[in-house]
This record gives structure tokens, sequence and C-alpha cells, in this order.
């Protein structure tokens, strides 16, 4: 069944689910011998096994579509079945189905242009400016001032004084999402990258022809947003970037004179002011896309009623320029988990409460997967969901690395986080590092939606991030088994008479 997206729906789901309260669960196991029998399947032998084949060349990075996503996907459904799980899916096959919608560039609608006193400038998309990606272009208009926030991170932002303004920063400073995200918090309207004159300069058309080539064909983009308090729904803030010859035009007008490679403004001043238009020309139809999803039925008449949603993405970013980005660790290890944990619920037999196993597709893209399943849950009749525990990137950095969110210094700490911290001396972590700078960046924020307790265990960033050196052989298997262990010790301590969190 392909699942809709409205706004009304996805506000309906918010309801039902109480969220429970905080209470110190016992630090003892529910079923000691099914536990047992539980953690004796996990082998880190097994989890490369798993690994080497989600992280595979002929998989060619799991992109969000792609075949080798499709092929990965079915993998994870056989063995699903092969466990003995039931479908976690209204259609009965473990794939729970969803549509994102295409968008295209209007190029003659959609336009750049900045003014200083009486210089005027105009440029053209494509090769004097670009953005940066799909989420960029919407239907809108954007006139304010421009400022200059130097890095556009940290207090270089903080002294540009922002809000209701476009900053502008030079390229090569910090990574475009997170400015992207600092401006939107500090109430910036838009984000506009000064290209770098030192060195050797990329043409726009060349540096950005993916971008270029997908809004022109015709881009997919992400399930609709939570909706704002006013109901209108939330849009990203753009991010533009400016060609070097255009960016000394635009710098040369503030001060007044010609600039040279070196120069750049005092952090806050005003460069002007700089209009946006940007259409959307046809939708050209939906793509379908694929979550897999498992559920593991509780034996208590009323607990099972209770869902603990386990989540993990099996997606990754897909090909460059030829080169295969594997991402063993981006989340191929976190994948992996969840089919240990799987594999360990076999031998651990029914809990009490229940369990959905979701791995989760488009998280690179921007949550997909994650926000298309909270906006239309699908449960067997009369269960809720209770908890989410999300996995991503547990398999490198130090073996004793584990990190948590929310922790108790964040608003939304919980029970889950407490039980995670105690039950991960056990396994290796003595003491869980935080992880609440992460909060919103993988799928448990959309889960939490939902009103429920979350935790999102993570072994940090490393320099394979994103790369194409985050392949299988450099993964922690141990670890990851380790992690495994955990989440299946969460889920045994998860099913007193009470679940208060």
């Amino acid at each position: 069944m392909i699942h809709a997206f409205a706004l009304l729906a996805f506000a309906a789901t918010l309801s039902p689910t109480p969220t429970p309260t905080f209470a110190p669960s016992q630090p003892r196991p529910s079923n000691p011998a099914a536990l047992e029998r539980a953690l004796a399947t996990i082998s880190a032998d097994e989890i490369r096994s798993d690994l080497f084949f989600i992280a595979s060349d002929e998989l060619a990075g799991r992109d969000t579509p792609s075949p080798g996503q499709r092929i990965a996907a079915r993998f994870l459904r056989a063995r699903l079945q092969r466990l003995g799980f039931e479908p976690g899916d209204e259609g009965k096959d473990f794939l729970y189905e969803y549509t994102v919608p295409r968008k295209r560039i209007d190029e003659a609608g959609t336009t750049l242009a900045a003014k200083h006193g009486e210089t005027q400038l105009s440029f053209a998309y494509g090769k004097d400016w670009s953005f940066y990606t799909s989420q960029d272009l919407e239907d809108r208009a954007i006139d304010a001032p421009i400022v200059w926030a130097g890095s556009g991170l940290d207090a270089d932002l903080e002294a540009a004084k922002p809000s209701g303004k476009w900053i502008a920063c030079r390229d090569g400073k910090g990574s475009t999402g997170k400015r992207r995200r600092a401006a939107q918090e500090a109430g910036a309207l838009g984000v506009l990258v000064l290209q770098e004159r030192k060195g050797t300069i990329a043409p726009v058309d060349e540096r950005f022809a993916d971008i270029l080539r997908s809004l022109r064909e015709g881009s997919i983009s992400g399930p609709a947003r939570e909706p704002a308090k006013d109901g209108a729904p939330r849009a990203s803030v753009p991010c533009a970037f400016l060609a070097a010859s255009s960016a000394t035009a635009l710098l040369s007008a503030q001060a007044g004179k010609p600039v040279d490679a070196d120069y750049e403004p005092a952090l806050g001043a005003e460069l002007g002011s700089l209009a946006l238009s940007s259409k959307l020309a046809d939708k050209n139809g939906g793509l379908e896309l694929e979550n897999v999803v498992g559920f593991w039925p509780g034996s208590d008449p009323e607990l099972a009623k209770e869902v603990v949603i386990l989540s993990a993405h099996y997606d990754h970013v897909g090909t460059r320029r030829d080169v295969v980005y594997n991402g063993a660790d981006d989340n191929g290890s976190g994948t992996s988990t969840l089919l240990a944990v799987a594999e360990a619920l076999s031998q651990y037999g029914p809990l009490r409460r229940s369990v959905l196993i979701i791995w989760v597709s488009g998280e690179e893209k921007g949550l997909w997967g994650s926000r298309a399943f909270a906006s239309a849950p699908w449960f067997p009749s009369g269960a809720r969901a209770v908890a989410d525990i999300n996995i991503d990137m547990v398999g490198r950095n130090a073996p004793d690395k584990l990190l948590v969110t929310p922790t108790d210094k964040h608003e939304k700490f919980n029970g889950l986080t407490r039980i995670a911290e105690r039950l991960a001396v056990e396994e290796g972590f003595p003491k869980l590092g935080s992880a609440d700078s992460f909060y919103s960046r993988s799928d448990h924020i959309e889960f939490a939606r939902l009103g429920i307790p979350i935790v999102f265990l993570f072994s940090d960033v490393h320099d394979d991030y994103h790369q194409p050196g985050d392949d299988p052989e450099k993964i922690d298997c141990d670890k990851v088994a380790r992690v495994a262990r955990l989440v299946t010790r969460m889920l045994d301590e998860l099913q007193g008479d009470k679940l208060e969190l």
C-alpha cells in the first residue's frame, strides 16, 4: 500500500500515544535463561559476514533509490522471514512503501540578484551560482539584507546578528549542512556561500554538475515535514553557492573599490541586499520507496499491545563519479546490529511486549523513511509505540567509545538513557559519552514526534564519514556485537509489569 502524507494524518498520529513517566527500572533481567540464550547467538563473525554483504561494492552504496538498495531490502526481508518474524507493514510483505514527490526547477522563474547602493548585480543560474541540494529548491521569494558572517558558524554567526537576513560566508570553512542548521536556528533567511578565489577554481557547472542535472531533469524530495505551530509546513533555509567572479563583484561593491583575494568585511557588515526567487516546474509524479519492517509479537495479552521500536537506516549515499561509497559504518554497522538482535530474539522467544524492527531508507536524504513511518505508522490492531532505540554508526573509533542522547543534560532525558548507561558497563562501555549535539541528526527524532521516549546509540564520526574509505575492513565487529548485546539487554529489561520511562 502506498502511504499518503497529509498533514492532518500526521497530526492524528501524535495524540493516541501517552508519554511514559520516568522511574528507575530494576537492574535485573526479566528472563535470565532466555536472555543468556539470546546473548549467546550474537557473534562478531556473523556480524562481519552480514556487514561485508551490506557494504559490498556490488550494492553500490545503497543510495535512495537504487538497485543496490532494493537488493539490500530483500536481503533484510529474507532474514526476517527465516527467523519467524511477522510482517510489520499493512501489505504483509515486510516492505513499508511510501511515496516521495519529484520536483524540477523552473529556470526562467528562478533568479538571484544583489543590490548595494547604486550597484546592481544579476547572477545566472548554473553559471554564476547554484543550489547545493534539492531541499534548497522551493516555491519562494526572499529579498533581505545580507550580512557578513565569516565562517557562518559559532561566534562568527552570533556576531553577525543574522535574524531576518541572509548570511554570507566563505567556502571551505565548515560543512554546508551545519551552516544551514546554525543559520536557521539563528533566524537567518538564507545562506550565501562565496567561492574561495585561491588555488584551482572549479566552475559552478562542473562543481555542481550532479545537482544542476537532477534539478533540471527532476529531483526527488522527501515526505512532508512536521507542520509549524501556525500550521505552515517547515522548510529549511536555502543555501546558494556563488562563483568566485560574482563573489568578487559583490565584495567590491561593499568595499566601494576592487578587492583582492584576501579581502573579508568586518563581521556583521552589510553587503547590501539579496533577492532570491525560486520556482518549481511540473512535479513529474512520485517515486515509491521502501522501509523494511518486521514484527515480533509479545506474549502478554495486554502488554503485547505496547511496541518497542528498534530502528536503523540501511541506506547510504551511493556512488559519486563512479566511486562507490560503501557506508560500512554509516550505517552498515547499525543495519548489522539489528540483524544480530533479530537473531537474538529468535532464540529468546516472545518477550512480554512486542518489538518492531525497522530499517528505514532515505535517512541520508533527510530522514525520509522514518518521517514517512512516523507520519502514517502501522501496527497490529490496538497496538501502539512506547519507545524507540535507534542505532547509527557504532563500528568505529575506540573499542570502549559509545555515545548516547538524550543525556541528563538534555531536556528530553528519559529512562531509556539511564537503562543504556547502566547496562553498557556489562558490554565494555564503562561510560557513555554525550551525543546530544546529534539529537536531531538521525531517525530517532522522527519517532520522538510520536510522543514516545527515544534513545540514540552512536560511536561518533571519523575521517571516513561520508567518504569512499568507509569500508567493511575498518569496522570493529566485536564492538558492533557488544552494541547488539546491549540492545538485547535493554529489550529484556523493558518487560516489567509497568513501563515507566
